[in-house]
């Protein structure tokens, strides 16, 4: 056991504590993936990073990341939560191009920044998505667990894997009540961390309205998703659908909270999820 610095983000929030919070231990050498585990279930927060040496030479850190459940290769608020913790504790600082390399078991991923002070913005590059369309049986079975039709339903590896959908309108989005053990069931039949669906905003606050339930890790309704974004990203490109090549998701209100993700297509195609974080926590954990 030892002392450790630990920080907790609010991730993508447009209020003070309107975000997704993650838990950040930093320096987290010495610790193994069974504690990693054990605290991450401790903490109960969608997510929670490790902090670790580079182990590859322009690494800025590296970060392991897990849920209650499991440990995720890649995970986008913990990417942005993160990385604002490193660069507040002094652990690394941008490079020549103004980034910092992320490593994680979904490889090294830059993030740039935007702006300065209160209101910096942090961008992370997807992994590249992978995407498979969902069987007919999988569609009937998200299409009653969320008792809504949706659009040809796929599964999106982006790191995690999501089932994304589409459904009529943002008002649609946020009038589902989910059947969560359902969706529970067919995250574990699919191997994916969970569903994400969207609809477009006519409020003109955003873009999207964005949901994300993750049931099977016992985290019904996760309130802002980076990775979930931008899988509805991937999705979008796919079919040829985004609403603009920089736009923005609407996430969290039906949980309590209040987020927004900005997606954006950089010119070689690739997608970036970004958005604001800030420290809500800092103190020290015994591990």
């Amino acid at each position: 056991m030892r002392t450790r610095e630990f920080a907790q983000i609010d991730v993508f929030a447009c209020r003070p504590f309107g975000g997704n919070p993650v838990a950040v231990v930093l320096e987290a050498e010495g610790l193994d993936g069974a504690e990693m585990q054990r605290i991450a279930h401790w903490t109960n927060l969608s997510e929670t990073t490790f902090v670790l040496p580079p182990e590859t030479s322009g690494g800025s850190y590296r970060v392991r990341i897990f849920t209650p459940r499991q440990e995720l290769p890649f995970a986008g608020h913990p990417s942005i939560g993160t990385a604002h913790a490193v660069l507040e504790a002094g652990l690394a600082a941008p490079d020549a191009e103004g980034q910092l390399i992320q490593e994680c078991a979904a490889g090294r991923l830059p993030l740039r920044l935007r702006g300065e002070g209160a209101g910096r913005e942090l961008f992370v590059r997807l992994p590249e998505p992978r995407i498979a369309p969902l069987a007919g049986a999988e569609q009937t079975q998200l299409e009653d667990a969320l008792k809504a039709p949706l659009t040809p339903a796929a599964a999106v590896n982006v790191g995690p894997v999501w089932i994304v959908a589409g459904l009529a309108s943002g008002e649609a989005v946020r009038a589902l009540q989910p059947d969560f053990a359902a969706l529970a069931r067919l995250s574990l039949a699919t191997a994916a961390v969970g569903v994400c669906v969207y609809g477009r905003d006519a409020s003109g606050e955003a873009d999207l309205v964005v949901r994300s339930f993750v049931p099977a890790d016992g985290i019904p309704e996760d309130p802002v998703c980076g990775s979930g974004n931008g899988a509805i990203g991937a999705y979008l490109q796919a079919r040829d659908a985004l609403p603009a090549l920089s736009y923005s998701s609407s996430q969290g209100r039906e949980c309590g909270h209040d987020g927004r993700v900005r997606v954006e297509v950089d010119p070689e195609g690739r997608l970036w999820i970004g958005g604001q974080a800030r420290t809500c926590i800092r103190g020290r954990i015994e591990a």
